[in-house]
């Protein structure tokens, strides 16, 4: 079987481009967060500012609904985490839920979304 120049200069060029956005994501940013955690239903049809009530947060949250936190500028963040396989990061949140916080961890941006892996969360 014989590979053509093109073929094999397109292959090159996928692993060069595919290596290089590995290692963008790989470069994400620490950043420090300050906003509510609430629940991810409430946060998008509600467009709530801030939380209605610590019981409704968790009651969410214990019905399957995740948990984000949504800062002071309006950004909603998904806390994912970083390990395969991934879990959901609730059981973190829970003890903040409806809570001001602060958070500090590696973001991820996506097609107009935003995710962070917490390394640290406090309540302020």
């Amino acid at each position: 079987m014989k590979i053509s120049r093109l073929t094999l200069r397109i292959a090159v060029l996928f692993c060069v481009v595919s290596v290089a956005l590995l290692g963008f994501a790989a470069d994400s940013p620490t950043v420090t967060v300050k906003g509510y955690v609430l629940d991810s239903a409430c946060a998008f049809t509600k467009d709530l500012v801030k939380p209605i009530s610590k019981e409704c947060a968790i009651s969410c949250a214990k019905a399957g609904s995740p948990l984000v936190i949504l800062a002071e500028d309006g950004t909603i963040y998904w806390p994912i985490a970083d390990t395969t396989p991934s879990s959901g990061q609730n059981d973190k949140l829970l003890p903040f839920a409806a809570q001001k916080v602060t958070v500090t961890g590696k973001v991820y941006q996506r097609g107009g979304s935003k995710a962070i892996v917490i390394e640290k969360i406090s309540a302020q």
